[in-house]
């Protein structure tokens, strides 16, 4: 994968016109995104789990997007890399405000990694003080999405302050995170 980033770079540089750009990602990721549907649809290759109809609709795509992240099978990557060059390929005609919100977060990746593991750890632990030490079961996908949305917009401050001292430190391990 990291071979491919490097690969990609020249993709992203100011020989290549925006459009040819949005073409390229757009046709590579509807590509992974095709071959995703038919290795995973058929159950023919890239995942040792075949998915299966469940009784209802979302139960049956949760079954079918049920991919191997560690190690990545094939079909977890095609997913992930067909979904992030689709978004690649918005975000050369998306609002400036939006691309400069993701930006934040893209300048420092492992800080917004890092720093949302120890946000969600301690999310845990006033939730378990607030219940009396009991597990709390999440109430549905709804809420999911909510505790992610909740997350970013706490991490977004300190991931732009992060960013910032970043691009500003002399020091290697900075320009790490």
């Amino acid at each position: 994968m990291i071979l491919l980033g490097y690969a990609a770079g020249p993709l992203f540089s100011t020989q290549v016109q925006p459009p040819a750009r949005r073409r390229i990602l757009l046709l590579a990721g509807a590509a992974c995104l095709l071959l995703l549907a038919l290795l995973r649809g058929f159950n023919i290759y890239g995942e040792t789990l075949p998915w299966t109809v469940q009784a209802d609709l979302l139960h049956t795509s949760m079954s079918f997007l049920n991919l191997t992240k560690y190690p990545p099978s094939l079909n977890f990557l095609l997913m992930t890399l067909g979904v992030g060059m689709l978004a690649l390929a918005w975000m050369e005609v998306a609002n400036e405000r939006v691309v400069a919100f993701c930006a934040t977060f893209g300048a420092a990746p492992l800080f917004y990694y890092l720093a949302h593991l120890y946000l969600l750890l301690a999310l845990r632990g006033l939730m378990a003080a607030f219940s009396n030490g009991e597990a709390h079961q999440a109430g549905g996908i709804g809420e999911i999405w909510l505790w992610s949305v909740a997350v970013i917009a706490a991490l977004y401050y300190p991931c732009r302050w992060f960013g910032h001292y970043k691009r500003t430190s002399g020091r290697a391990w900075v320009r790490y995170l």
